[in-house]
Parts: C-alpha cells; sequence; structure tokens
C-alpha cells in the first residue's frame, strides 16, 4: 500500500507526534476517545500503550472499532 489514507493510519505510539519514528503507519482498528482533545486512531499494536500513557484518555476508556 502507498497510497494510504493518512486518517486511516496508526497515531501511535502515544498520538503526540513527538516520539521518535513519528506515526507507525499501520492500519488503525481502534479509535481511543479522548477529553477536549481529538479521538485517537491506533493499530492493536498500540492501543494498550495508547490507553496508559497518551494524553487526555478518558477513564473507563471508550474504545470503537473502526474499519
Amino acid at each position: 500500500m502507498t497510497d494510504r489514507d493518512r486518517a486511516a493510519s496508526c497515531r501511535g505510539p502515544y498520538g503526540g507526534g513527538t516520539e521518535p519514528g513519528g506515526d507507525c503507519g499501520d492500519p488503525a482498528r481502534f479509535e481511543v476517545a479522548r477529553h477536549l482533545r481529538a479521538p485517537l486512531r491506533v493499530c492493536p499494536l498500540h492501543l494498550g500503550p495508547s490507553l496508559l500513557l497518551a494524553d487526555g484518555v478518558l477513564w473507563p476508556p471508550g474504545i470503537t472499532l473502526v474499519r
């Protein structure tokens, strides 16, 4: 896949955009709700770390499956 839609790719590991390596690039499968921030779209690999370390994640977490 060379023409991936940026909105559909993983924003992991934590969605801040300041991590080394930036976005994961894998297809996003989950959307994590966050307080006063845009939802965070992540792949299965980054779902756990994003729940624990991303800014503004609601608790209990609001997780939606995206396709």
